[in-house]
């Protein structure tokens, strides 16, 4: 069905109808009523892209995130994907591999086809995210001036699972810790925060990227201290301690305790489950995309960073210090 077909049989212009779609509020009300109503009774839907360039708009946005076959990176792109679909937005995706010259890479080829982007643990520099601010931009786990952005501060919950481990004997608590930026700043400080008021020496490895095959490497870094636990910088890397571990023959957590971060699916799909840090990756990634739909429509963002709260969650991968120890 055609938008001449409407036109003729609501007796208006082309133009007319249009507008009705386009710009409601520029059509007299009785027009406007005439023109829905014979649009609805011929089934008429205006086609995406001409409503997009009628609106100066692509109908796009866009995500960068560090990994995208991350479990996390995988959630709220999900939760980003659905939330821009309410509003008949279309989202084009890129994984940086995390790293900074990539990701700054696929942000601007993504400027010019999208009305908004949102970037995931961002690596690059202040400079290069401030050039990209011409276009509605939010930040999520980075904060810089007054862009807007959504945060999870993971800081507090890390604290309480080095507090947990130490309520069961462990003094010699390892972090493994993750790429620099904001989410292992806040990790650090919860861990050593914590070592601070327990009076537990800390001890970091690393940084890893936040992948499986990382966390294999550092297990084998932790079996050469005198660690009985292990904090790793998310629940890829706490699987892949476990899974080395399984194969030199060590058991968790007898042997060793092991916390993860992020409570993906991984943590309740291996063996023993996986106590992790809960971060909200759905809530981040809605609330991330409703703030920047709102910069697209012109509506005031927040002025202050949303703050999300992160939980630490028990399993079965943490237990007391075995007898002796």
């Amino acid at each position: 069905m055609s938008i001449r077909e409407v036109a003729t049989r609501a007796g208006v212009s082309p133009a007319t109808v249009s507008r009705v779609f386009t710009r409601p509020d520029a059509v007299a009300p009785d027009t406007r009523d005439r023109v829905l109503a014979v649009a609805q009774e011929l089934r008429y839907t205006p086609h995406p892209v001409a409503r997009s360039l009628a609106r100066r708009r692509t109908g796009n946005l866009g995500i960068v995130v560090p990994d995208i076959a991350n479990s996390f990176s995988a959630v709220v792109t999900k939760a980003v994907q659905q939330e821009a679909a309410r509003d008949g937005y279309a989202l084009f995706v890129s994984g940086s591999d995390e790293r900074a010259q990539d990701e700054e890479q696929w942000a601007r080829a993504m400027a010019p086809q999208v009305d908004g982007l949102m970037l995931v643990s961002p690596l690059m520099s202040d400079e290069a995210l401030r050039e990209l601010a011409d276009i509605p931009l939010v930040l999520s786990n980075r904060l810089l001036d007054a862009l807007p952005a959504v945060v999870t501060d993971a800081s507090d919950a890390v604290g309480h699972a080095v507090e947990h481990l130490h309520a069961l004997g462990h003094r010699e608590i390892v972090y493994l810790a993750g790429p620099d930026g904001f989410a292992n700043t806040m990790r650090l400080r919860g861990y050593h925060g914590a070592c601070r008021r327990l009076g537990v020496r800390p001890r970091e490895l690393g940084p890893f990227n936040a992948r499986f095959a990382d966390g294999v490497r550092a297990a084998d870094l932790v079996l050469a201290t005198s660690a009985t636990a292990v904090v790793a910088y998310n629940d890829e890397v706490a699987v892949g301690v476990l899974n080395r571990l399984a194969d030199r023959g060590l058991r968790v957590p007898d042997d060793l305790s092991v916390v993860g971060v992020d409570d993906t699916s991984l943590a309740e799909m291996v063996t023993p489950r996986l106590t992790t840090v809960r971060l909200p990756a759905a809530e981040s990634g809605r609330v991330g995309v409703r703030i920047l739909l709102d910069l697209i429509d012109r509506r005031p963002a927040p002025a202050e960073p949303v703050r999300l709260a992160a939980e630490l969650i028990v399993r079965s991968s943490t237990g007391p210090v075995r007898h002796g120890e």
